[in-house]
């Protein structure tokens, strides 16, 4: 099982304008934790995982999962995008087996790992099923089926559930914290949900606006399982206001403005 470390990640956008995005950036797990990244739109978070993903060469920094580099190496970490990226032309098991089979995986032994975990991501029954035919929690976990299937210990989460309905998203949450303790891989989750960030996580990192630094990092000292009613609880709702509190205060700092090309 292998955890991440971001070590002083700069980067910034050219075009007609530099548009800086990450500044001195710096954020580490142990295997097996789950992070969450909350912060303003535009202050990089998304960015963060293309870089932790080896999609995107940073201008600056160190980025490594399991002890490796991912600069220009993509594939030691699973990434899942904000959109599902189902592909339509392949049914349900098939999109399953996607990313294992890129990552080299045999395709009977991916389509046999994918169909041995068809009823715990709540999907028997679907598996030759088009993706036009499923619910929105439906293809979400499917697209999460596909990024645990691809061999890797750290799972980047973009924002997965950030287009469901409040009654999905909440049975969304509960399903993913049961298959992450059942798999206990390291995760690094991107919400713009405080308290989704505070009942799945073991620590939540607060991003300022752009350019994104790591303001502050909260922990999220809960037992699990958590069930849905700890939201309500004393702790937790004083953990909430310290974390919004703190995500207000980053939010204060003022962004920079493009600079010249």
């Amino acid at each position: 099982m292998s955890g991440f470390a971001l070590r002083r990640v700069n980067h910034a956008f050219r075009g007609e304008r530099v548009v800086p995005v990450l500044d001195d950036v710096s954020l580490d797990a142990a295997p097996g934790t789950f992070v969450s990244l909350v912060g303003p739109s535009g202050c990089g978070k998304s960015t963060l995982l293309r870089v932790l993903a080896g999609l995107l060469t940073p201008d600056g920094g160190e980025a490594e999962v399991g002890g490796q580099s991912t600069i220009g190496r993509p594939g030691l970490a699973a990434f899942m995008p904000q959109k599902d990226l189902l592909l339509p032309w392949r049914r349900a098991l098939q999109n399953a087996t996607l990313g294992a089979e890129i990552a080299g995986m045999k395709r009977p032994e991916a389509r046999a790992r994918a169909l041995a975990l068809f009823d715990q991501f709540g999907l028997t029954g679907f598996e030759r099923a088009w993706p036009a035919q499923l619910s929105g929690g439906m293809r979400q976990r499917l697209a999460l089926l596909r990024t645990f299937l691809t061999p890797a210990d750290t799972l980047l989460l973009d924002e997965p559930f950030g287009a469901l309905d409040a009654i999905t998203r909440r049975e969304m949450q509960a399903w993913l914290q049961e298959v992450w303790m059942g798999h206990q891989r390291t995760v690094l989750f991107v919400t713009h949900d405080v308290e989704e960030a505070l009942l799945l996580s073991d620590r939540v990192a607060v991003m300022s606006p752009r350019p994104g630094r790591i303001a502050t990092v909260v922990d999220a000292p809960f037992a699990r399982p958590r069930l849905p009613s700890l939201v309500t609880e004393p702790a937790f709702v004083s953990r909430k206001a310290a974390l919004l509190a703190a995500l207000d205060d980053a939010m204060a700092r003022p962004s920079l403005p493009p600079a010249p090309g």
